[in-house]
């Protein structure tokens, strides 16, 4: 089986659900505090996983119950830890995050360990690259360990597939090493000036970017090929939270192209992954297993 290789980061998820998200300078009134596993690396690595694929996952966690926690849950998934380290006197990174009851959410992250993420680190555990098809990145932690790790994959003919998210501005030598790029709406407006779809095969190839996937969330998702641009669609469910979905859409995604699904084929199926987890409360537990998936895919038929 083809093999996926994910740096980056892992955070625990401190969760509160609330009727509505509070305005600026509000108090809300929430549920009981949930602590799951989370980080855009750990979970990208964790849907691909619990999908079946091979998967290898470089990170830190701190010496704390949260990475312990992180550790367990991502072995449980069936990811490979041999390249997570953990950096004694330093917390695990967090996610504090809000959901309100129309799924919708918001996040602040807090790095811990994600920050000690050095390139020197990365290149320690560099053979995580030696039998993989494609390597996943965010940018959670250091841009410059993103870019060494993309670099060294690029010049192993190892697929570079880059989720610019969180949003920063990024190195052009990182997006001259990205095979697929994915954002969403606003981070395709940060990084080209406008978030009109039909424009953006031409200002993603301004930077370089030939194959790019936008997310639209319960919209699908539009795949950038070639100069042109086709829109995917999500299966309707009714969602009760949307945490993680975008990082699962990354995972699935890789997985298939791993596999040898072309862009189009693999995003159709990352949205109906990204779809079902929507259906479920949190980020790595709402993940389907293989069987749970195909069992989806063929009610949604």
């Amino acid at each position: 089986m083809s093999r996926i290789a994910v740096v980056g980061s892992m955070n625990a998820d401190l969760t509160v659900r609330t009727k509505r998200l509070p305005r600026p300078g509000e108090t809300v009134t929430g549920s009981e505090l949930a602590i799951n596993p989370g980080g855009k690396s750990s979970n990208q690595a964790a849907i691909a996983a619990r999908l079946g694929g091979e998967v290898g996952l470089l990170a830190l966690v701190g010496d704390d119950p949260h990475g312990a926690l992180l550790r367990a849950e991502a072995d449980k998934a069936g990811v490979a830890l041999r390249w997570v380290g953990t950096e004694p006197g330093v917390a695990t990174g967090t996610a504090m995050i809000a959901v309100d009851d129309d799924a919708e959410n918001f996040i602040i992250i807090s790095p811990g360990a994600n920050a000690r993420l050095s390139p020197q680190r990365y290149a320690e555990g560099a053979d995580i690259l030696d039998d993989a098809a494609v390597l996943c990145l965010c940018l959670e932690v250091d841009q410059a360990t993103v870019l060494a790790a993309a670099q060294d994959a690029a010049a192993r003919g190892v697929r570079v597939v880059l989720n610019l998210s969180p949003f920063a501005e990024v190195d052009p030598a990182l997006l001259e090493v990205t095979d697929v790029l994915l954002v969403n709406e606003h981070e395709l407006a940060d990084l080209v000036g406008s978030d009109d779809l039909t424009e953006a095969p031409q200002r993603l190839a301004a930077h370089g970017i030939q194959q790019a996937v936008v997310t639209l969330g319960a919209e699908g998702a539009v795949v950038i090929t070639d100069a042109a641009g086709e829109r995917v669609s999500s299966p309707a469910v009714s969602a009760v939270d949307t945490t993680g979905a975008g990082d699962a859409f990354t995972g699935s995604l890789a997985l298939r192209l791993a596999e040898g699904d072309d862009l189009l084929t693999a995003a159709r199926t990352a949205a109906q992954v990204a779809s079902f987890t929507t259906t479920r409360p949190g980020a790595q537990r709402s993940y389907p297993t293989a069987e749970e998936f195909a069992a989806f895919q063929a009610g949604a038929r």
